[in-house]
């Protein structure tokens, strides 16, 4: 017999005064500032200029959080139509990974697109930081206690509420999915961050590995869970979207072939071009150490100087 589970957070929201601290949003927050760290070192290690990524994610978080949500009403609508306006409380859990990507995406080419930077090697900066913030995120799955498995007698099975409505009759333990998940993401992150040293990875390919490794956990972690979801032929429909987006990914992956991108982003106007700095420390004007020496103008030989003509008859002689 088992003598400890997992135990699930007693609460998901602290008071500070009048304002609730909830779990699930400071898991977000970790997570995105999480992405930006990362994303903007590997950016910047790439030629782009400091703190892009930050001002990209102004623009990319919402438009994230966003599709998130909209994906996770429209797959899973049951709960939301008695209450339309509860589909607004994002705060209570219940975000898309799929939309969240397609939204942050797109607020992100927009970005990009307005900025002449190229998006693909954006993507393949963020991409190992988007997997941290995954993980990092599912700690707010915790604190709500949902999407949990099939009941199991594990020694880290996870404990929730008798009264949770995803509960089964008579279980004790659930499979933790969100601690599956989150390990399976932080390795996500470590095998784009090998490849990526390894191969050096551009043209969108180390994205694209980002998110087949993850389609490829999603799998099997999405089978195991207990929650409503829709369906379709039968299967469960974020299984049926790994899948699809899976394949998606691996042939990006195999036929987008290259060197990496060298000019992600442009100079900023008035900015000096690096590519065209003097990093020589030389005062304007100055003869460069590794310039060739001027060829001096040769000295006139002998054998160069035209012999003197020979004179002519003395006219008086």
């Amino acid at each position: 017999m088992t003598l400890a589970y997992l135990p699930s957070p007693s609460t998901g929201v602290w008071e500070v005064g009048p304002f609730p601290v909830r779990a699930y949003a400071l898991a977000i927050i970790v997570g995105v500032v999480a992405a930006v760290v990362i994303g903007d070192r590997r950016w910047v290690a790439r030629g782009g200029q400091p703190g892009t990524v930050a001002d990209v994610a102004t623009y990319a978080v919402p438009a994230g959080i966003v599709g998130a949500r909209v994906y996770h009403v429209v797959t899973s609508p049951g709960p939301y139509l008695d209450d339309p306006i509860s589909a607004l409380y994002v705060w209570e859990g219940g975000l898309g990974i799929w939309g969240g990507i397609a939204g942050g995406a797109l607020g992100a080419w927009l970005v990009c697109r307005r900025r002449g930077m190229r998006f693909a090697a954006f993507a393949d900066a963020l991409a190992p930081g988007l997997a941290v913030a995954q993980a990092v995120g599912r700690l707010g799955n915790w604190f709500n206690q949902e999407l949990f498995g099939r009941p199991t007698t594990l020694p880290w099975g996870l404990e929730v509420d008798a009264d949770n409505p995803d509960a089964v009759t008579g279980a004790e333990a659930y499979h933790p999915t969100f601690l599956y998940e989150l390990l399976w993401n932080l390795g996500v992150a470590a095998l784009v961050v090998w490849a990526d040293r390894r191969w050096r990875l551009g043209r969108g390919r180390a994205f694209a590995l980002y998110v087949a490794a993850y389609c490829a956990g999603r799998v099997w972690i999405e089978a195991l869970r207990v929650d409503d979801a829709e369906r379709f032929f039968g299967v469960r429909l974020n299984v049926f979207v790994s899948v699809v987006v899976a394949v998606l990914a691996v042939a990006w992956l195999v036929t987008r072939r290259g060197p990496r991108e060298t000019d992600v982003q442009p100079v900023p106007d008035g900015a000096e071009d690096p590519s065209a700095a003097d990093t020589t420390g030389a005062a304007p004007g100055a003869a460069r150490a590794d310039a060739p020496a001027p060829v001096p103008h040769a000295e006139a030989r002998a054998d160069d100087v035209p012999p003197p003509s020979r004179p002519g008859p003395d006219p008086a002689g």
